[in-house]
């Protein structure tokens, strides 16, 4: 039974739950950004270039006859990938750009010096008035 407590600890801990809400968030924003670059981005940049569709370009390794399909290198998927990766890339260095302007607000805040205790304030009084009393005053 105590393996059972030793797991709930650590899956309800904040660190846990926070890298699990990153995760989901993650992987949504990836399946958002794939959209973008396979649906929006290379269609057009495919029409420009003389009607190429990335995603369709490969490279036919042939096979001996009757032995089955051929291999396919798809080095076009692999194009796409890697613009989905730059912009993911990209996107995620705004944010943590984003993060550190605002970290860096908060270190530059001018800071009020706390107030001296009463313990703090009584002796210093103390202390002018026996410097006072000592120079003859």
């Amino acid at each position: 039974m105590g393996i059972v407590k030793e797991f709930k600890e650590f899956i309800l801990k904040g660190n846990m739950i926070d890298l699990a809400v990153g995760i989901i968030i993650g992987a949504a924003f990836g399946a958002v950004v794939k959209s973008l670059v396979d649906n929006i981005l290379m269609p057009p940049l495919g029409y420009l270039m003389g009607q190429v569709d990335f995603a369709e370009l490969a490279i036919e390794i042939p096979v001996p006859e009757g032995t089955g399909d051929p291999v396919l290198v798809k080095y076009g998927e692999f194009i796409n990938a890697c613009i989905a990766l730059l912009i993911q890339g990209f996107a995620i260095f705004l944010v943590i750009k984003g993060i550190n302007a605002m970290k860096r607000k908060e270190e530059e805040t001018p800071k009020e010096d706390p107030k001296p205790s009463q313990d703090i304030v009584l002796l210093s009084e103390i202390r002018d008035l026996m410097a006072k009393q000592q120079s003859g005053g």
